[in-house]
């Protein structure tokens, strides 16, 4: 019998294929997303409109905004401003218009990185959103105060995300190491817990 290799895994990377799926499985963010907290209340009720995400690397920014999208049943367009251009934005909204008014679907237009556009790039984006046609979900690292325009800052909701706990992560390299569907459960990989406690800070031990 062939012993599992990660190359049987999909070519995803794991930490794409560990995205969590409901709010459910999201750790971290509770001042956001806990009981009676605007984002979690807005993206369980399907009502999430343009906001901006701003946190450090690894916090979360992408998967709340996929996970918006699949709560509200919006199609969702990935974008980074690092390595596309508004004329990208151009057909997302043309296509966005098309999905609106032919299957009755809004699209969630979530650009990474938002702060890499100058002023008149972020422009573009407005009329869309006034109007509708598509929800913009915007991710940065940088302060939107310095950042972003005055007049899109005022059409989003700003929600800061904060770094995740060494708890956090030590759960999330359990789930990989436990999970056959998505994870590297098949391979029969164990890690000692005073291992996980020594490199990501002392915390206790789950019951």
């Amino acid at each position: 019998m062939t012993e599992p290799t990660l190359f049987q895994h999909s070519a995803e990377p794991l930490a794409a294929r560990m995205r969590p799926r409901s709010l459910d499985d999201f750790l971290g963010q509770e001042h956001i997303l806990g009981p009676g907290k605007a984002l979690g209340e807005l993206i369980r009720r399907g009502d999430v409109g343009s906001c901006l995400f701003w946190g450090p690397p690894g916090s979360g920014k992408t998967t709340l905004a996929r996970l918006s999208a699949n709560y509200t049943k919006r199609h969702f367009e990935p974008f980074s401003a690092a390595t596309e251009g508004v004329g990208r934005v151009r057909e997302i909204i043309t296509q966005a218009e098309e999905r609106l008014q032919y299957e009755g679907r809004g699209t969630i237009l979530f650009c990474d990185e938002i702060h890499r556009f100058n002023r008149a790039q972020q422009d573009a984006f407005l009329p869309w959103v006034e109007n509708g046609v598509v929800t913009l979900i915007g991710a940065t690292t940088e302060n939107p105060s310095f950042e972003l325009t005055g007049a899109l800052l005022s059409r989003c909701r700003v929600f800061v995300l904060e770094p995740l706990r060494p708890d956090h992560i030590m759960m999330l390299v359990r789930r990989a190491l436990e999970d056959r569907e998505h994870g590297l459960g098949n391979m029969g990989l164990h890690i000692d817990e005073d291992a996980l406690a020594m490199r990501w800070g002392r915390v206790d031990r789950p019951r």
